[in-house]
């Protein structure tokens, strides 16, 4: 298709999406879906047509649009996200609220699940992600994952979560927000390895910054409780991500390590998971052995000059 042919063709979109007939707006939007779904020059053609994203945001968060035609629009905006060109002009202040609306009452699990992906792919843009912390998208996220952590959505939400927390500021106002709490009530309560494996990495990415460490550490008898559940789990994506929570804790406060090792099988689960486990999960469970054995060994010291 020539260049103008394809101009006419957007236009023409633009048109059908702007009609009051939803059959029209359907037609126009899933025609922009074909158009934008493989090729990244028709996604830059796209977004030069004057009004055409502006009237995207508008259908997606519009109280008369469908679930049907959100979604559409949603589609035709995340496949736009994918050319790294434009993450950041489509990421302005006004589209994130968007957004943030869309999650915040979804029309349906697939429109939540649309703008959690687009989300997390405008987000991918290092330069983007402040703005969303700035927009209140933590909060949001946070919030959908406690009240939707069993619907399909999930995934996608704390996926976008996972993308967010890598930044220091987000990652503060998440600890705000209860975002520990929330994850570990993911771990605990959900039957699904993905989602715990996914709930734990981001743990890990918040205990990188102090804020996060801090808030792990002031209920850290709960949290080696739980990773021990964790440890004598199935799934190993979660084991890692527990293993690497508790190296953290423990390298952070030595008192945390004492506290394991007065859990009776807590050092025999981590010596199965040393030889039994994944490649990295052998590793971070040869060196929580180091850590504890060093420390028992200190504490048996301790004792003998005591005594």
């Amino acid at each position: 298709m020539s260049s103008t042919a394809l101009q006419n063709t957007i236009m023409d979109c633009l048109d059908g999406i702007q009609s009051r007939s939803e059959t029209k707006q359907a037609k126009a939007l899933q025609n922009l879906v074909s158009l934008t779904k493989v090729s990244p020059q028709n996604r830059n053609f796209v977004v030069q047509t004057n009004e055409l994203i502006f009237t995207l945001f508008m259908v997606t968060k519009s109280s008369s649009s469908s679930p049907t035609i959100q979604n559409l629009a949603l589609s035709i905006l995340f496949n736009l996200s994918l050319n790294p060109n434009l993450k950041h002009p489509l990421a302005t202040m006004e589209n994130i609220m968007s957004l943030n609306s869309v999650i915040l009452s979804p029309g349906s699990t697939e429109s939540s699940k649309l703008s959690a992906s687009l989300i997390c792919s405008l987000a991918m843009l290092d330069k983007n992600k402040s703005k969303f912390g700035v927009a209140g998208t933590v909060e949001v996220l946070v919030k959908s994952v406690s009240e939707q952590c069993s619907s399909p959505a999930a995934h996608h939400l704390l996926s976008s979560l996972a993308e967010l927390v890598q930044f220091h500021g987000n990652c503060t106002v998440a600890v705000r927000s209860g975002v520990v709490e929330v994850l570990l009530g993911v771990v605990e309560s959900i039957d699904s390895d993905d989602l715990a494996g996914t709930s734990l990495a981001i743990l890990c990415s918040i205990a990188r910054f102090e804020q996060g460490l801090v808030a792990l550490l002031s209920i850290h008898d709960e949290i080696i409780k739980k990773m021990l559940e964790v440890l004598k789990g199935r799934s190993m994506f979660s084991k890692e991500g527990a293993a690497e929570i508790l190296l953290r804790l423990f390298d952070a406060d030595e008192e945390c390590l004492f506290e394991a090792l007065r859990i009776n099988e807590f050092l025999s689960v981590v010596a199965d998971l040393s030889v039994r486990g994944s490649g990295r999960a052998r590793q971070k469970a040869a060196l929580l052995m180091n850590k504890m054995m060093e420390a028992g060994s200190k504490a048996s010291n301790q004792h003998d000059q005591y005594l």
